[in-house]
């Protein structure tokens, strides 16, 4: 995806905005998108502007797949004595 040239304050915006906006059926395009934008930014420092949005990105989808297995395997019953 071609990316407009956005300032690094609105980059930061945006991923602050897919941040809060994700849900559990966007987060894997979102998350995309979200590293499009870190991937874009020229140095570390304007990177470590968005790293917290960044980790609660990832944070999210991890709960969320973990969730998800849990609840398509279920859990095993326990063997009555």
């Amino acid at each position: 995806m071609k990316l407009p040239m956005l300032s690094t304050d609105a980059k930061v915006a945006e991923i602050k905005r897919l941040y809060y906006q994700t849900t559990q059926a966007t987060i894997q395009q979102d998350l995309a998108r979200a590293l499009d934008l870190l991937k874009s930014m020229a140095g570390e420092e304007e990177r470590e502007r968005a790293a917290v949005y960044m980790d609660g990105l990832a944070q999210m989808r991890s709960d969320w797949e973990r969730q998800s297995r849990k609840r398509s395997t279920g859990k095993p019953k326990r063997a009555r004595r």
